[in-house]
């Protein structure tokens, strides 16, 4: 039996990461994901992170990165989120001031001062427009977000004003301070970029729409980084919570000196050309950049690709989620190298759809792709599936030649793609909604419930995912005639499943994967 624990310390690979905050897909999807390619995450303890609307601690972070060995890393990923403010949440707040969060950025300048040759990834988030729900501002905060949704545009003139009559005038102050300091940071983070002591950046737009108050922000900066330059050193894209996974891949590509080219296939022209929920351009433009971000290069040629990356945004024509299965299942049986993003169009189910998943199920293509994804935004999505298929592609060429890494890569990819059926698909999908329904909480999974109540959703919600689990294990584990893993045996054990942020918007859930 092969241990779970990475070689990595032999190998020489560890990559510092200052997360976004401590829910799974900023720490546990990034650290996971570096187990694929042999690769040591490492991060600070979990307790410094905060927990929702408590903030992280950024002054015991500075100081924990002041103790580490710096140069024993080969790449830093750090999100400026949480060294300014302590995180997203903290971000959406006016309760540190600009002096204060410029300040503790100084500690990227000694980070670069002591390992010179230490390339900094970075992420800076452009504020979204709603502010986060925290139980005292339900009266106003719809309002609010409406109000940032249409203040910018003289046509709406009359309810512009109504909603700022309505609204508490320090709530719209502080609103308003808050994104000015946040873009303010957005800047610092670009003149980090022009000095030398980031070597990428990207400016990730939280939740959006077309328009809105944000758009003149995105501007703003879009002509700083086209007046200087500097556009192959820093993206603006929608998305947050997965841009670790995408700087991870970029860092672990450039280490390898790799751009593998992705040729993508969408279920719908219609769709790629649109804008999905939460995001303010076409799915088209979104997949684009987070390949550039994640360090790979488009082709428009199939052919020439070294990955296939089929893009599923059907979900109201179940024919194609049929016949985009068999699409798949043919390049699969063509031994073409394949990765999946099941994208939610309308922003209503944030998990996979029931068609299209048990089509693939049944095909037992798991086992065979490079990678899948199905949670939340089509940012979210894009930038889970593209990082585990880019990694795993990176693993398969550099570390197969030794049997104990394959073993060690296989376990590690078997476990993050069965973490995306259960989580993104079992428990987004069917468990989620029910577990809302019984605890009478519809429509509120982003609301924090009591330790008692959450708890208690927890343990129902297990109970619920538990046979899933134990199904889903033993389909997973049928494996297609001349599969790339027929000398693989794996069996997932052990659930356990979480509420880290006493809401059901997303579970952390962790299992162990014995394999042979």
């Amino acid at each position: 039996m092969i241990s779970f624990k990475s070689m990595a310390q032999e190998t020489g690979t560890k990559i510092l990461l200052i997360p976004l905050d401590d829910r799974p897909p900023c720490l546990q999807f990034t650290q996971k994901l570096g187990m694929i390619a042999d690769c040591e995450v490492v991060s600070p303890p979990k307790e410094m992170l905060g927990k929702f609307t408590k903030p992280g601690e950024p002054d015991r972070i500075i100081d924990w990165i002041r103790k580490q060995d710096l140069k024993s890393f080969k790449a830093a990923i750090i999100s400026l989120d949480m060294i300014a403010y302590g995180g997203l949440v903290a971000s959406r707040v006016n309760e540190t001031s600009l002096a204060v969060a410029e300040n503790r950025l100084k500690i990227l300048h000694e980070i670069k001062r002591k390992s010179p040759g230490l390339p900094i990834y970075g992420q800076s988030v452009i504020m979204r427009l709603a502010p986060t729900s925290d139980g005292k501002n339900e009266p106003y905060r719809e309002k609010l977000a409406r109000w940032a949704d249409i203040s910018p545009y003289p046509i709406n003139k009359l309810e512009t004003e109504k909603l700022e009559n309505d609204i508490p005038a320090d709530a719209l102050k502080n609103y308003k301070q808050a994104r000015r300091r946040n873009l303010t940071l957005n800047q610092a983070a670009v003149e980090l970029i022009k000095t030398g002591i980031l070597e990428y950046l990207i400016l990730s737009q939280d939740d959006a729409k077309p328009k809105g108050v944000h758009v003149a922000d995105r501007e703003l900066l879009s002509s700083s980084v086209a007046k200087s330059k500097l556009g192959d050193k820093i993206i603006i894209q929608p998305g947050t919570d997965e841009i670790s996974m995408l700087l991870l891949s970029r860092a672990l590509n450039k280490l390898n000196a790799t751009s593998p080219k992705v040729f993508v296939k969408y279920s719908s022209e219609s769709a790629a050309n649109s804008a999905m929920p939460f995001e303010d351009r076409p799915l088209r433009n979104t997949v684009t950049y987070n390949i550039v971000a994640a360090g790979a290069t488009e082709t428009l040629n199939p052919t020439q690709a070294d990955l296939i990356f089929y893009v599923f945004a059907s979900r109201a024509d179940e024919s194609r989620a049929e016949s985009f299965a068999l699409e798949i299942n043919r390049d699969i049986t063509d031994k073409k190298h394949v990765m999946i993003a099941d994208i939610d169009p309308k922003g209503n189910i944030q998990g996979g759809d029931p068609t299209f998943a048990n089509a693939l199920i049944k095909m037992k293509v798991f086992t065979e792709v490079y990678s899948y994804a199905s949670w939340n935004t089509a940012g979210n999505t894009v930038g889970t599936a593209l990082p585990q298929g880019l990694i795993f592609n990176l693993a398969e060429k550099k570390m197969f030649e030794n049997q104990a890494q394959k073993m060690l890569t296989w376990k590690a990819q078997n476990w993050f793609t069965m973490h995306r059926l259960l989580d993104d698909y079992l428990f987004h999908t069917i468990v989620r909604p029910k577990a809302n329904e019984y605890f009478k909480q519809s429509n509120r999974s982003g609301f924090e419930r009591t330790e008692k109540v959450a708890r208690e959703v927890e343990t129902y919600a297990r109970e619920l995912l538990e046979p899933m689990f134990i199904t889903l294990s033993d389909i997973y584990l049928k494996k297609r005639p001349g599969s790339i893993q027929e000398d693989i045996e794996c069996r997932p054990a052990n659930l356990k499943f979480s509420l880290p942020w006493n809401r059901t918007f997303e579970g952390e859930i962790e299992f162990d994967m014995v394999c042979h």
